[in-house]
């Protein structure tokens, strides 16, 4: 590739030591998937390019969705961790808000689900399938409960780390 400095002369690219590799993502949806797909797990069904809670339609094909292969392979997309002492002393409470948060969200995307609560005596971290259920769950929390909330994308194609406390 040969790039136009302004003077109209052309210079060669700037070359990299590090090579370009593709981040290959086991848990995105194939790109000759069928038509017409019905997971055998959780019963959601790939219509018109995305997963949809409905009947599966005649003639449809099992395939298991990536919100049920992550959560049999437990690899989380998402990591929520909660601190502090308001957090220890909340907890039911807090945790109440999460899974209210998932069952609004996975109302209509059903890939977005939480895989597990992980409780020690001083802090949670909740687990799940999608990032926008995470900075969902995140946000939540943070405008109900105030404290300190934080995003981390360690490899922004594959993890999320919320972090909250107070």
């Amino acid at each position: 590739m040969k790039l136009r400095s302004q003077s109209g002369r052309v210079r060669p690219a700037r070359w990299s030591p590090f090579s370009e590799e593709p981040i290959h993502e086991h848990y995105r949806q194939p790109d000759k998937t069928p038509a017409a797909s019905c997971c055998p797990v959780c019963g959601a069904v790939f219509l018109k390019g995305r997963w949809q809670w409905r009947n599966p339609p005649p003639g449809a094909k099992t395939m298991v969705c990536s919100a049920c292969r992550r959560a049999a392979d437990q690899v989380p997309a998402a990591r929520i961790r909660l601190s502090g002492h308001f957090e220890a002393a909340h907890r039911e409470e807090v945790l109440m808000l999460a899974r209210h948060r998932e069952a609004a969200l996975r109302a209509d995307h059903p890939m977005e689900r939480i895989m597990a609560v992980e409780s020690t005596a001083d802090s949670t971290e909740i687990l799940t399938t999608g990032f926008h259920l995470a900075r969902d769950i995140g946000h939540a929390i943070h405008h109900a409960f105030q404290g300190r909330l934080t995003f981390n994308y360690g490899n922004a194609a594959t993890e999320l780390h919320v972090e909250w406390a107070r």
